[in-house]
């Protein structure tokens, strides 16, 4: 029975740590909550110099647009977070006795492995860096990507996601984005056609249309400035075909395009110039005499 205590008494001891492991211990300790308290220090006002630098350019000379310059925050934050933490994991591994010198040579080769065998995840992440800094379209744009057309919801390294107006989300590999229609850079144009009938004055309705659309801006701060009548612009079977344009803000051409509509019917009515309508003509073909008769 004493042999027993005493056993169990000296495997106690062996398994307590001596006073120098409690010291490696709590150094050990010591070192890893300071180096994960300074990665996430740095992260944290990593990120805040990002948005500040970004939003300083913005009003330099080498212009950042806004819809790029939240992009590329996104992005770069997202980067930063992941170099940080992959130093604070190879500075935490050594204090406890792993060497990293081998997994750094590993990680080199089985990246070059890795690359070979991956040829399309490059290809996508490549094509995804020159999307974001040549800046081909930002999250919130309005694109067509081959038969797909939306908005722009993100824009990773890999993929890009874009909603459709019907509600449908699109999930495109960016090595596959070869041709981009982005509407959401310049101004456009809102075309709006107009039928009169033959029998209405073109001049009258000329006039009151011009001078009409000289008021919408003020009504409608999507206008980069007053409609222009074109003029005439087909001769169609019962109707005349007069044609608007107006440069607008990107992507209000829709709803300016309605808007013009109404407003010029609602003139034109008020003005007494008809709107054509269809028109049918009976023709009814005499008897035929009674030779008999």
């Amino acid at each position: 029975m004493e042999t027993s205590l005493n056993q169990a008494e000296k495997t106690i001891k062996d398994s307590m740590l001596t006073e120098s492991q409690w010291d490696t211990l709590f150094s050990s300790s010591i070192k890893v909550a300071l180096i994960i308290i300074a990665s996430v220090l740095a992260v944290k006002f990593g990120r805040k110099l990002i948005r500040k630098i970004l939003k300083v350019n913005a009003r330099g000379p080498l212009q950042v647009s806004e819809r790029r310059s939240n992009t590329l925050v996104k992005l770069l934050e997202n980067v930063l977070a992941y170099v940080v933490f992959f130093i604070a994991v190879l500075t935490i591994l050594p204090i406890f006795g792993v060497e990293t010198k081998g997994l750094i040579v590993g990680a080199g080769v089985g990246g070059v492995a890795l690359g070979f065998g991956a040829q399309s995840l490059v290809k996508d992440i490549i094509s995804g860096f020159f999307i974001l800094f040549e800046d081909q379209f930002s999250v919130g744009d309005y694109i067509r990507i081959q038969t797909f057309e939306g908005t722009v919801q993100s824009i990773g390294l890999k993929t890009t996601k874009i909603r459709s107006g019907t509600g449908e989300l699109h999930i495109i590999q960016n090595g596959m984005i070869t041709e981009v229609t982005n509407f959401s850079l310049h101004n456009a144009v809102a075309l709006v056609d107009i039928s009169i009938s033959y029998e209405g004055e073109i001049e009258h309705a000329q006039a009151v249309i011009e001078e009409h659309l000289e008021t919408m801006p003020a009504r409608y701060e999507e206008m980069v400035k007053p409609p222009e009548y074109l003029g005439i612009q087909n001769l169609g079977p019962s109707e005349v075909t007069l044609r608007i344009a107006s440069e607008v803000k990107p992507m209000t051409q829709f709803k300016i395009s309605r808007a013009i509509r109404k407003e010029i019917k609602e003139i034109l009515e008020r003005n007494n110039i008809e709107i054509p309508y269809p028109k049918m003509v009976l023709y009814r073909q005499p008897e035929a005499k009674n030779e008999n008769a």
